[in-house]
């Protein structure tokens, strides 16, 4: 545990907090200090619902440390069993409060006599998972705890269905993606049996086992409830990420021989008269723009550049293979923050990239991108900042959100929708490093604050005017690159005051 000013990925109750929140009536209790409660608050600025966060913070303070929180936490569950009539009650501490070690499990089987809902506790090691991981493990909790309280046998559906699993609050364009699944599937002629958690009641889980097969379109959230119900039910499961005109492919494929495989297990009825690759044709050639846009001379002028590639490891590794073999865009590095999943990143992303960077530390990115000065990033909010203060266009691919990742449009990044979305991002990131060159030409803006801009602030460079007035010779897209390699080699000289004959000296040293 430790304290930061940015970090990927939250602490772990967020992600107990998130999937709680997204079942329909479940109610989440989180047992915490003052200052730890801003889920709600997060949830309902982001968020566009309707209804309020069914989260209530029992507080911990100074007279609960001197009385004990058993009856505390007690009263606040039995109160909101009252109040809300939940189907289920999470308890959940946080980081802050594990510190007291106290037994919270004694407290949900004291308040079990009082109340009317289930009640469950978290069970989340809070210094040693991070947000992803505890929503991974807390959705496969839940789904344990109603499916072994069934003893009912199941039967499966007559029609080809499935499960999605991992589509939940707060997460990137997730409303969006889970639309274009929906799409995809009904034209596939495949029905959803259910979609969790967001939407779904606990007292529906029962009919989890009637799907045929479940699809988890993250990583992150979903593969420990699918692989659970692997196990106990023998259900397969799509772990493929459909983003990208090759992936959503593969996808639809995996789905079509697993359908089929299952309508022979089970003498079920296969799709409609539905031909997958007829279908994957059909869409790549006139519902995705994607596959005409990568041989346009647009898409051609971008071939070779560089770039660097960071997020979570589900988008990271589908972007890099996105600009890779769709692009033909050089991926000088491609890394994740999800330092858990970071055998598997490497082997997704093995040929096609030239390094791998696996670190929570937003610094050892930023320092990266310095160096490998690319001609856009894909990466998070964050490296959206470091690309502001070293003029590199960056675009988002992956959480942490933002509120720009709640637009209102229809924007998905999985499936063939998604490709339009991603081949657009992609496009603008690269052509705005030729805005400000453009607005300098007519004039639009006042461009010396530009080479003001450094991402290391270690050294002070004082620039002669005369310097600066070269520099402003430059055009704009090139010239932060000018003045960081000219910096670069003052600093290797311990040069301190940069003038033109410095420039040129810098210039000579680095084009040869």
């Amino acid at each position: 545990m430790k304290l930061a000013y940015w970090m990927y990925a939250g602490p772990a109750h967020i992600g107990t907090l998130r999937v709680a929140s997204s079942f329909k009536n479940v109610h989440a209790i989180m047992h915490a200090p003052l200052g730890d409660d801003y889920f709600n608050v997060m949830r309902s600025m982001l968020e566009r619902e309707r209804d309020f966060t069914p989260v209530t913070a029992s507080i911990v303070d100074r007279h609960v440390l001197a009385r004990g929180s058993q009856e505390k936490v007690v009263e606040n569950i039995t109160r909101k069993d009252q109040q809300e009539k939940p189907d289920l009650i999470v308890l959940t501490p946080t980081c802050t409060s594990s510190i007291l070690q106290e037994d919270l499990q004694n407290f949900v089987e004291r308040a079990t006599f009082q109340t009317n809902s289930d009640i469950l506790l978290a069970d989340v090691n809070h210094y040693r998972v991070n947000e992803f991981q505890a929503a991974d493990r807390t959705l496969e909790q839940i789904l344990a705890f109603y499916l072994e309280k069934q003893k009912l046998p199941f039967q499966k559906t007559e029609h080809p269905s499935v499960n999605i699993l991992g589509i939940f609050t707060l997460g990137f364009h997730h409303q969006h993606d889970c639309r274009e699944l929906h799409r995809l599937l009904k034209d596939l002629g495949i029905q959803i049996n259910q979609i969790l958690p967001e939407g779904c009641l606990v007292t529906d889980l029962k009919t989890l086992p009637q799907a045929w097969l479940n699809i988890v379109p993250y990583r992150e959230i979903g593969l420990m409830a699918a692989q659970y119900l692997e196990t106990q039910f023998q259900m397969p499961y799509v772990a493929t990420t459909p983003m990208g005109l090759v992936e959503t492919a593969d996808w639809i494929r995996q789905i079509g021989s697993l359908i089929h495989d299952q309508s022979v297990l089970f003498k079920g009825a296969p799709p409609k008269k539905m031909h997958f690759e007829k279908y994957i044709d059909q869409q790549t050639r006139f519902v995705s723009q994607a596959a005409w846009f990568s041989r346009s001379i647009d898409a051609q002028n971008l071939t070779g550049k560089k770039t660097l590639v960071f997020g979570d490891a589900t988008h990271a590794a589908a972007m890099t293979k996105i600009l890779v073999r769709e692009m033909g865009i050089n991926v000088c590095c491609a890394g994740t923050y999800c330092q858990h999943d970071a055998d598997w990143f490497r082997e997704q992303v093995q040929g096609f990239c030239d390094q791998v960077l696996i670190t929570e530390d937003h610094t050892q990115v930023g320092n990266m991108i310095s160096q490998i000065e690319p001609a856009a990033i894909f990466g998070t909010q964050m490296e959206r900042h470091v690309g502001k203060r070293l003029d590199i266009p960056c675009g988002v691919i992956s959480a942490p959100i933002h509120i720009q990742n709640f637009p209102l449009s229809y924007r998905p990044f999985l499936g063939y929708e998604g490709t339009n979305q991603i081949a657009d991002l992609v496009y603008n990131s690269f052509t705005l490093g030729m805005e400000d060159h453009l607005l300098e030409i007519f004039g639009g803006h006042d461009v010396k604050t530009v080479i003001t801009k450094d991402l290391s602030t270690d050294q002070n460079f004082t620039w002669h005017p005369s310097a600066i007035n070269e520099l402003q010779k430059i055009p704009g897209f090139v010239r932060p690159r000018i003045k960081r390699n000219t910096e670069k080699f003052a600093r290797s000289k311990k040069i301190q005051q940069i003038t033109v004959e410095i420039m040129y000296e810098a210039k000579e040293a680095f084009s040869g």
